[in-house]
């Protein structure tokens, strides 16, 4: 069982950054990939950025060049730098992890993913 909370949203105005922490509970975050996905309202939610056990990575093309998903094993969290912050960035995002079958596996899609957290806001004024 894995328990994520997310910490870092806010209200940040057009062209800021915002760094979303995600600190996940367990002594097996290394075996972990994880993702970031986002939700507007009345849309659907969709990947931001995942990434593997081995720490290789995948953006979305909407966030490409402005957003950098990470991890440190050692501090049981990932991280989701982003930079050039546009108004239909405004979300709530989400962590999600689950066991990663090989370390450099990637998974973009929702429904492979076994954990969430509760999310937290992001809005960007324009």
């Amino acid at each position: 069982q894995v328990h994520l909370v997310e910490s870092g949203g806010g209200l940040v105005q057009a062209g800021g950054s915002l760094r979303l922490s995600c600190a996940a509970s367990g002594r097996t975050f290394s075996g972990y990939a994880m993702g970031w996905f986002r939700q507007a309202p009345g849309k659907e939610r969709d990947l931001v950025a995942s990434i593997s056990r081995a720490g290789t990575t995948y953006s979305a093309d909407s966030v490409k060049g402005r957003f950098t998903i990470s991890r440190d094993n050692a501090k049981n969290t990932v991280y989701l730098q982003m930079n050039s912050l546009k108004p239909e960035d405004t979300a709530v995002y989400y962590c999600a992890a689950r066991f990663g079958e090989t370390i450099y596996t990637q998974y973009t899609q929702g429904s492979e993913y076994n954990y969430w957290g509760q999310g937290t806001q992001v809005t960007v004024s324009s």
